[in-house]
């Protein structure tokens, strides 16, 4: 009977190290609306992990979760377009990120959109410790192009997998975007 008893308590205390474990690692959310589409839908459920941000910052192409910079009751969800310090312009559909070290990149977007932005936005600075962020439905988004970023405080942690419906299983769509094949040097 005495070894049932220590049995169980150990199966708690292991049970209950893995469930504090994954709460401050990763975390489920809802999608609620269209401005992921195509790649997130209205009540999809999603992991995000929370860890990994504790080791490295946030890099341009993640898809993030976030509190919103206003007095809203449900965190958002992005996909960074611009990194702190730069700036970020969108004209003629084309998005122009305007690097720290004076390039300027125009961010091939064609994997994770289905069509550019309709509407031009300025040339806009990003505040150190902060980042840009757009919807990927860019047409159906409210973002960073309507005047806010999103402080490095504020971002809950990195988009990971989709987990309901399960017709939609798989890894988030992250894409790197800094120095791979998705951008190119403007002229």
């Amino acid at each position: 009977m005495g070894k049932a008893i220590r049995e169980f308590i150990l199966l708690l205390v292991i049970a209950g190290a893995v469930y504090l474990g994954m709460r401050f690692t990763v975390h489920t959310y809802i999608v609620y609306g269209p401005s992921m589409q195509p790649n997130f839908v209205d009540n999809e459920w999603i992991i995000v992990d929370k860890l990994s941000y504790r080791f490295h910052d946030p890099q341009r192409g993640d898809i993030i979760v976030f509190k919103p910079p206003f007095n809203e009751t449900k965190n958002y969800i992005k996909r960074i377009i611009g990194l702190p310090g730069e700036a970020v312009e969108v004209k003629g559909g084309k998005t122009y990120v305007y690097k720290t070290d004076g390039t300027t990149i125009i961010l091939d977007e064609t994997a994770y959109q289905v069509e550019p932005s309709a509407q031009d936005f300025p040339k806009r600075a990003i505040p150190l410790g902060q980042y840009y962020v757009m919807g990927d439905n860019r047409n159906n988004s409210n973002d960073s192009r309507y005047g806010w970023t999103v402080p490095r405080n504020e971002i809950i942690g990195k988009a990971w997998l989709n987990i309901w419906p399960p017709a939609r299983w798989g890894l988030a769509l992250n894409f790197p975007l800094p120095n791979g094949a998705a951008e190119a040097s403007a002229k």
